[in-house]
């Protein structure tokens, strides 16, 4: 081969772990979907619709949300301490903003938002998000415990980089899940152990599941260390009863696990039956300490009512370790220097919101109150309509920011799937796709059962298209079981 022709790269030569990754990180629907957009910019009239509706994004204020007036206040005088010195802005800016954005910038080393912070946050910061878990929680939490992190995809990796040693490691991960978790898995080379959901009890987590999955894995050699929850649930949008995460937290006790708790969609409940509640409030209310179990919490400001996703967010309170582990835990944290200065800040707002006596105490409140009514409202409307067709089940929507509906494919539709090697679910929301412009994320993305077939459908449209995107479904729906029926 000449030098010219030469490649320091092929696709054999790279990391097989990368290549280990699923395909669905790319996705053939949301590819399809980008390719539609860009040729109905050019060609209006090219198919019988006039946009692609994204329902597949998790991405509020790419979808219309706005920003919660108050976080971006502080942000804004944080960024640009000059205004804080200007006469004007006491009209522009509500008083408490001014008050916060005074306190963080003394927090601050150099008062400088542009600088880098102590690699596992800033101290003041991770102090005033201490003290709103240990509000929320209703028992103590150390500022020590907490690392700031970039949203909660980097502790997500993070965690498992210190976990798994080789392949025979292991992980228990909901199905369906997340593809974070197992595609983080899959990068450090881990087993993944799944564990299914329980759909017909509204998803909850079997703990007999769960027994029969670790034995089973244990029996093939594997080490498993640590067990995912996701809660409120992703791609499922369950809330977890009290009982169902005393369990939870009792097997992972007596198995010796790590218990991994995605919290990420606390804020975002939407049912009177049930209410949030953290893992580590259950654990202590149960009577258990640092001793008795290992627990790692993520949360993140990408998700939950705020849905700021830009801003890379988020934090891991890290408990039940040995000062050995911690350790550890420090310098793996260490080696990305620290996350972004924002990002810190608006984790310590969501934590620290307006108090009752403070100027943008009641407009914060009827901000938040907008946001969830009318995620509740078309997470509504969306499970009526899916329940109304014909081979279509969906289970409330709980919580998060998805419904999860299960779709009885006829078996014509799966032998024209399979004829096109194409999953059969992925080959429905082809369809919808090319016939209605309304994008969603196959159950395969996710995982399911085998044999049934999902699709995540986001509640994140604004309130005034729901109608719109349930009469497209509708009349795409019924068209297609006709045209495949059996």
């Amino acid at each position: 081969m000449s030098p010219a022709s030469a490649r320091a790269l092929t696709v054999d030569s790279l990391n097989p772990k990368v290549l280990a990754l699923a395909d669905h990180l790319r996705g053939a629907v949301a590819g399809r979907a980008q390719r539609m957009q860009k040729e109905l910019e050019t060609n209006p009239g090219l198919y019988p619709f006039d946009e692609i509706i994204y329902c597949n994004l998790s991405n509020p204020h790419y979808l219309g949300q706005q920003p919660i007036k108050f976080f971006r206040e502080v942000l804004a005088l944080c960024d640009y301490p000059h205004l804080l010195n200007c006469s004007v802005t006491s009209s522009i800016f509500s008083s408490d903003a001014i008050t916060r954005a005074r306190e963080i910038l003394d927090l601050i080393p150099g008062r400088a938002m542009g600088g880098y912070s102590h690699c596992q946050g800033t101290e003041g910061l991770r102090n005033a998000i201490a003290v709103g878990i240990a509000t929320r929680d209703a028992f103590p939490c150390n500022a020590e415990d907490i690392f700031l992190t970039d949203g909660a995809a980097a502790p997500v990796h993070m965690v498992m980089h210190l976990l798994i040693r080789d392949e025979k490691d292991g992980i228990l991960c909901p199905i369906p899940s997340h593809f974070l978790y197992t595609s983080s898995m899959a990068l450090c080379g881990a087993t993944l152990v799944p564990y299914y959901l329980d759909e017909s009890g509204g998803w909850a987590v079997s703990i007999s599941d769960l027994k029969k999955q670790l034995d089973g894995a244990r029996s093939e050699g594997i080490t498993v260390r640590g067990l995912v929850v996701v809660n409120p649930g992703n791609p499922t949008g369950q809330v977890l009863v009290k009982e169902n995460q005393c369990e939870i937290v009792e097997f992972c006790r007596i198995e010796n696990l790590v218990l991994l708790a995605d919290e990420v969609y606390q804020e975002n409940v939407y049912t009177d039956e049930k209410r949030f509640i953290s893992f580590k409030k259950i654990a202590r209310s149960m009577g258990f300490g640092e001793e008795d179990i290992s627990l790692i919490s993520f949360h993140s400001v990408s998700n939950g009512y705020y849905g700021e996703c830009g801003r890379r967010g988020g934090y891991m309170e890290v408990t039940g370790f040995n000062s050995e582990v911690r350790k550890q835990v420090y310098k793996v944290a260490s080696l990305s220097s620290c996350s972004n200065l924002a990002g810190q800040v608006l984790v310590s707002l969501v934590m620290n919101p307006p108090k009752v006596g403070d100027e943008s105490y009641t407009s914060y409140w009827e901000e938040r109150d907008r946001i969830m009514l009318s995620l509740s409202r078309c997470a509504e409307a969306m499970v009526q309509a899916f329940n109304s067709l014909e081979g279509l089940t969906c289970s409330k929507a709980e919580g998060a920011m998805f419904v999860f509906p299960s779709v009885r494919l006829p078996k014509r539709a799966i032998a024209a799937a399979e004829a096109m090697n194409t999953k059969p679910d992925v080959f429905y929301a082809l369809r919808l796709l090319e016939n209605t412009g309304i994008v969603l994320l196959p159950g395969s993305v996710f995982g399911q059962v085998p044999g049934t077939w999902h699709f995540r459908c986001t509640i994140l449209q604004q309130e005034e298209k729901i109608q719109l995107i349930i009469n497209r479904f509708k009349a795409f729906h019924e068209t297609f079981m006709e045209e495949f029926r059996d």
